[in-house]
C-alpha cells in the first residue's frame, strides 16, 4: 500500500493521539466521589446504641454549632516561615504575640500537590484532595458541585460575605449575599488588589447580618511570583497583614456574646518556592500556617512549643463541626480535635464519632473490599466501645473509670479517622494501569514503526510503500487479536477498581486490540523487508564506507535512550540531567570528528583524495544530466571526504578545534546560574546570589553587558534600520527593569520609587512588532514578488532578531547570560562546526532540538509547573487580558526551544542561499 509522506505522517499522528488520550486517561485518576451535592444532605448518624434491651441514645441530631461567626482570612502564598519564623517575629508582631500567649491554636497544614489557588480552595472547602487535571481549569474556574461547606453554610441559612480573589465567586456563584471580587492573574498589582479588600473591613465588621466572612489577599503572592520569596517588599506586606488581622481580631473580641464566642481563622491556599512561584512538592510550597483564634480557647501558657502538622483538607471537617453544619460528603480529613477540646466528653466522642462515621461511608462507597480496611475495622471497634461508654453515661455513672473510658474511645476514633484518611488519599493516587499501558503500547508501536520508516520519509520521495495488507490477512495477526482479547477479559474480570479500558464497550475494545495487533504486523514485516533489501558493500570503498558516523550513532542512541527514560518518575523529575549529558557528549563527539578532519584525513594518500573527488564529481555531473536527486546521506559523506583537503586553515582552524570546548564551558557555567529539577532545586545557586538585594550593582553590571552582548551578536545579518531598533529596544528593557526595581542605574545613588514600568515596556513592543514586521514583509516579498531566498534568509533572521528582542524582555536580569549564551553557541555551531563538516538537515535538525531542550532547563524551568513564571505574561499590561498573558507567559517559559527552532530554519534557509551562489551550471545539463 502506498501512501505519501503526509498521508503516513498524519495517520500516524492520530493514531499517536488516541495512545496519548488513553494513557492520560490512566495516568489522572479518578478523584474519591460520594453522592451528588443534591442527596448528600440527609439524615445524620445517631450516637451508637448502647448495648442492653431498652437503651437508646437520645442525641440524633447534629451539634448546635460552636461559634456565632466565623471569619477566614486566605493570604494567598503564605508560608509558614512568614509566620513563625524570623519574618512574623520582625514583621508581624500582633499575629506573633497571639501565636505565643493568646488564646489560639496553631499548626503547620501540609497541602498536597499541586500547589496552585483553585484545587487548594476546593480542598479547602471540600476536604478532598483535587488532582493535577485541576491546574488546567485553574485559568477559567467552573462552579463547584461537590458537597462542600459554602454549599451547606448556604443551604442552613448562613449568611457568607466573600472578598478578595474573584475564583471564590465562579468556584461558588450565587452562594454569597455581598461579594467584590478581583483579578488573581495581575501578579504586577501588589497594592490594589488588597486595598480593594480592605475597604470594605471597617462597614462590614460593624455590621449583624453575617454568619460568615471570607477575605481573599493576593498581594503577598504577586510579590512572589514579581520578586521572590526573600524581597524587600515581602515585609512591608506581612506588617500589612498583620494590622488586618489585628483589627478584625479586636473587632471580634468587642461584639462577643456570653452565648457564643466568635471564631478567626487565618492561612495560606499555598506557600511558594526560593523563587517566588508554586505549584510543586516543595516545602516551601505545600507548607502552610493554621491558626484559629477565639476567646473559647484557652490562654496559652509554658514554654512555646513547634506548631503541629495537620492537613489542609482537616480545615472543611473542623469548620463544619465549628458552624453545625454536616461535614461534607468527600471529605477526606480528620476533626482538628485542640478546636473543639474544650466540649464535653460526650459532645467531643459525638464530632469524632460523626467524622468517622462520614469517612467509612466513603470508603464503603469507593472501595469494593471496604471491610478488610484497617481504618473500617478500627471505627467499628471503636464504635463498639462509644456504645459501652454511652451505657455508662446513660446510667449517671460520673465515676472515673467514665473518664477513662472516654478518653480510651477518643483516642480509638483519632486512630481509626486517621487510617481511614490515609486509605481514602491512597485511592487518589491509583492509577488505571492496564489504561496506561495500552496507551503506552500504541505509543510505542507507532514510534517505532516511524523510526523504521524514517530513512524513506527523509528522502526525495514523496510517497512510500507501507506494508498493511500482508500483516492484516496474516494469522499472526488473528493469533495476536485472540490474545490480547483473552488478556483483557482476564483483566477487566479480576480487577477489584474501575478501570476506564474494561468500561469501553466490547467492540470499542476489540477495534484498540486490533489495531495494536496489526502495528505489531506492520513493524515485523518492515523488520524483515529491511533484512530483505540489504546486499552486500559494494567494490568501491568510498560507496561501501559505512554510513554511520559517531555522531549518528549518538544522535540515534540519545534520542532513544531518552525517550526510553520517561518510563521513570525520577528521571523526569530530573530529566534535565539527562539533555546535559546528552549535549555534554555531543561536544566531545563534535571535537573527535572536527580533530578527525583537520588532522587525519590530511595525512591519508592524496591519491585517495583525488579519487574520492573524482567520484563525486562523476557522480554529480551523471545525477545532473539524468535528473538523478543523490540522497542527502552519501552527498554528506562525499562532501566531507571532498572537503579534507581543503579544510579550515589558519586561526579559523584553531578556532574550529576550540568550538567544542568553549561550547562546554558555557554550558557549565549556565548549570551553575539556575538549580532545578526536585531534588536539587532547594540548593543555592549563582541566580539567587546575583537576584539578592545585596548585589543589585552586580546584577545591573552583568544585565547591562548581556544586553550589549545580544546586540554584537543579533545585528551582525540586520538590516540598518532593524539594528537601530535593536539598539533602542535593548536599552528600553535595561529601562524597564530599572523601573521596576532589578537593576540601577550607574547615576543612581539613592533608591528611586518602584513602577510597573509599563511605559518603558510598551516602548520595547513598538520596536519588537517593528523588527517582525520588518521580516515578514521579506518573506512575503520573497514567497509573492520574487523568489529570492537570500531575501527570505533575511526576512527570518529579522524575525528570530524581534523574537530575541522579546525574549530579552520578558527574562528576568539574571538570566539574560541564557540568551547570551544561547546566541553564542548558535553562531559559533554555524561558522565553525556545522558548515565545515557538512552535517546533513537531518542531523542539524536533531542537534537543535537537544540544544533547545537543555536551554528549556538552563532558564531555571523543570517539569513542574512551580517554575512556570506568571509575571513574564503581565509585562506591560495595566490589566489582566487573557489572550497577550497567555501568549507571553508561554512564549518566556518555551524562549530556549522556539529560538533554536526558529534558528534552524534560519540556517537551512541561509545554506540554501549559500549553495544557490556557489551553484556553477554545466554546459548541457539539465538542473532538477
Amino acid at each position: 500500500m502506498r501512501l505519501r509522506s503526509g498521508v503516513f505522517a498524519s495517520s500516524c499522528l492520530l493514531v499517536e493521539a488516541l495512545g496519548v488520550a488513553l494513557f492520560l486517561r490512566g495516568f489522572f485518576p479518578v478523584p474519591v466521589r460520594s453522592l451528588p451535592r443534591r442527596e448528600a444532605r440527609g439524615d445524620p448518624p445517631a450516637e451508637p446504641a448502647p448495648p442492653g434491651p431498652g437503651m437508646v441514645s437520645n442525641w440524633t441530631k447534629i451539634p448546635p454549632p460552636l461559634f456565632k461567626k466565623v471569619v477566614i482570612v486566605l493570604i494567598d502564598a503564605l508560608r509558614d516561615d512568614f509566620v513563625f519564623g524570623s519574618k512574623g517575629k520582625q514583621f508581624m508582631p500582633y499575629t506573633t504575640q497571639v501565636v505565643e500567649k493568646g488564646t489560639s491554636y496553631s499548626f503547620i497544614a501540609e497541602a498536597k500537590p499541586p500547589t496552585v489557588t483553585m484545587p487548594r480552595i476546593k480542598a479547602l472547602m471540600t476536604g478532598s484532595i483535587p488532582g493535577f487535571i485541576d491546574v488546567i481549569v485553574n485559568l477559567n474556574s467552573p462552579a463547584l458541585l461537590d458537597d462542600n461547606l459554602i454549599w451547606q453554610a448556604k443551604t442552613a441559612g448562613k449568611r457568607i460575605i466573600f472578598y478578595g480573589d474573584d475564583t471564590w465567586v465562579k468556584l461558588f456563584p450565587k452562594h454569597f449575599v455581598e461579594y467584590d471580587g478581583t483579578t488573581s492573574f495581575f501578579v504586577s498589582d501588589f497594592t490594589e488588589v488588597d486595598d480593594n479588600v480592605t475597604r470594605h473591613l471597617d462597614r462590614v465588621l460593624k455590621r449583624e447580618d453575617w454568619d460568615l466572612l471570607i477575605l481573599h489577599y493576593l498581594g503577598l503572592d504577586h510579590i512572589g511570583h514579581m520578586t521572590g520569596p526573600n524581597s524587600p517588599l515581602v515585609g512591608p506586606k506581612l506588617h500589612e497583614m498583620d494590622n488586618i488581622l489585628k483589627k478584625i481580631h479586636i473587632s471580634l473580641l468587642s461584639k462577643e456574646e456570653a452565648s457564643l464566642p466568635n471564631l478567626l481563622v487565618v492561612c495560606g491556599d499555598h506557600g511558594m518556592s526560593e523563587t517566588g512561584s508554586h505549584g510543586g512538592s516543595s516545602d516551601g510550597e505545600v507548607h502552610t500556617p493554621l491558626l484559629f483564634i477565639s476567646s473559647a480557647f484557652e490562654k496559652r501558657s509554658g514554654p512555646l512549643t513547634q506548631p503541629g502538622f495537620v492537613q489542609q483538607t482537616d480545615l472543611a471537617s473542623t469548620l463544619a463541626v465549628g458552624l453545625g453544619l454536616p461535614i461534607s460528603r468527600n471529605s477526606v480529613g480528620n476533626l482538628i480535635l485542640p478546636v473543639v477540646g474544650g466540649k464535653t466528653m460526650r459532645e467531643q466522642l459525638r464530632f469524632v464519632h460523626l467524622n468517622g462515621f462520614q469517612l467509612s461511608r466513603l470508603l464503603q462507597e469507593n472501595t469494593p473490599a471496604y471491610e478488610k480496611d484497617p481504618g473500617y475495622e478500627h471505627f467499628k471497634i471503636a464504635e463498639k466501645y462509644h456504645g459501652n461508654w454511652i451505657k455508662l453515661y446513660l446510667e449517671g455513672n460520673n465515676s472515673e473509670i467514665l473518664l477513662n473510658l472516654g478518653k480510651k474511645v477518643l483516642k480509638q476514633y483519632l486512630e481509626a479517622l486517621k487510617t481511614l484518611s490515609s486509605s481514602l488519599s491512597k485511592q487518589v493516587a491509583q492509577y488505571d494501569v492496564y489504561s496506561m499501558m495500552v496507551g503506552t503500547v500504541i505509543i510505542m508501536e507507532v514510534l517505532l514503526l516511524l523510526l523504521l520508516s524514517l530513512p524513506k520519509a527523509l528522502s526525495s520521495q514523496a510517497e512510500f510503500e507501507v506494508s498493511l495488507s500482508p500483516p492484516v490477512f496474516s494469522l499472526l495477526f488473528y493469533l495476536m487479536c485472540l490474545m490480547l482479547c483473552a488478556v483483557h477479559v482476564i483483566v477487566c474480570t479480576s480487577a477489584e477498581s474501575l478501570c476506564y479500558f474494561c468500561s469501553m464497550s466490547w467492540l470499542t475494545a476489540v477495534g484498540v486490540m486490533m489495531l495494536i495487533s496489526a502495528l505489531m504486523c506492520s513493524i515485523l514485516s518492515a523488520i524483515a523487508k529491511i533484512f530483505e533489501n540489504s546486499r552486500p558493500p559494494l567494490k568501491n570503498p568510498v560507496v561501501s564506507s559505512s554510513s554511520w558516523s559517531e555522531v549518528d550513532v549518538l544522535i540515534l542512541a540519545g534520542t532513544i535512550g531518552h525517550v526510553l527514560s520517561l518510563g521513570a518518575s525520577s528521571f523526569i523529575e530530573e530529566e534535565h540531567q539527562t539533555w546535559y549529558f546528552l549535549i555534554n557528549t555531543l561536544c566531545l563527539v563534535l571535537c573527535q570528528e572536527l580533530c578527525r578532519n583537520n588532522f587525519l584525513l590530511k595525512e591519508c594518500d592524496p591519491q585517495h583524495s583525488t579519487t574520492v573527488k573524482q567520484n563525486f564529481d562523476t557522480i554529480g555531473k551523471a545525477s545532473e544530466c539524468k535528473n538523478i536527486d543523490i540522497p542527502a546521506a552519501c552527498n554528506s559523506k562525499l562532501g566531507q571526504a571532498t572537503s579534507s583537503t581543503e579544510f579550515i586553515k589558519g586561526s579559523d582552524k584553531w578556532m574550529s578545534l576550540a568550538s567544542p570546548w568553549i561550547i562546554l564551558i558555557c554550558c557549565r557555567l549556565l548549570r551553575s546560574l539556575n538549580q532545578t529539577g526536585v531534588q536539587w532545586a532547594h540548593r543555592p545557586d549563582f541566580g539567587h546570589w546575583l537576584t539578592s538585594s545585596e548585589h543589585k550593582s552586580e546584577l545591573s553590571f552583568l544585565a547591562a553587558v548581556s544586553l550589549l552582548m545580544i546586540f554584537f551578536l543579533v545585528q551582525r545579518r540586520c538590516s540598518l534600520v532593524s539594528k537601530i531598533a535593536m539598539a533602542l529596544g535593548l536599552l528600553g528593557v535595561y529601562s524597564y527593569r530599572a523601573a521596576i526595581g532589578n537593576v540601577i542605574f550607574p547615576w543612581q545613588h539613592a533608591s528611586k520609587d518602584i513602577s510597573k514600568g509599563i511605559t518603558e515596556a510598551r516602548f520595547v513592543y513598538v520596536f519588537v512588532l517593528g523588527i517582525v514586521f520588518t521580516g515578514t514583509k521579506d518573506l512575503l516579498k520573497s514567497q509573492v514578488i520574487s523568489a529570492d531566498s537570500s531575501v527570505k534568509s533575511t526576512g527570518l533572521w529579522e524575525v528570530y532578531s524581534g523574537l530575541v528582542l522579546l525574549a530579552a524582555l520578558l527574562f528576568r536580569p539574571h538570566n539574560l547570560p541564557v540568551l547570551v549564551f544561547c546566541l553564542l553557541i548558535q553562531t559559533m555551531m554555524t561558522k565553525y562546526i556545522w558548515r565545515p563538516l557538512k552535517f546533513d538537515a537531518a542531523q542539524i535538525t536533531i542537534m537543535h532540538y537537544w540544544f533547545g531542550q537543555a536551554f528549556f532547563y538552563f532558564q531555571g524551568n523543570s517539569n513542574g509547573i512551580a517554575t512556570v513564571d506568571v509575571s513574564a505574561g503581565f509585562v506591560g499590561l495595566e490589566s489582566y487580558v487573557e489572550i497577550p498573558a497567555i501568549f507571553l507567559t508561554v512564549f518566556a517559559t518555551y524562549a530556549g526551544p522556539l529560538l533554536w527552532a526558529i534558528h534552524l530554519l534560519c540556517y537551512l534557509s541561509s545554506e540554501v542561499s549559500r549553495l544557490k551562489a556557489q551553484l556553477v551550471v554545466l554546459p548541457g545539463t539539465v538542473l532538477v
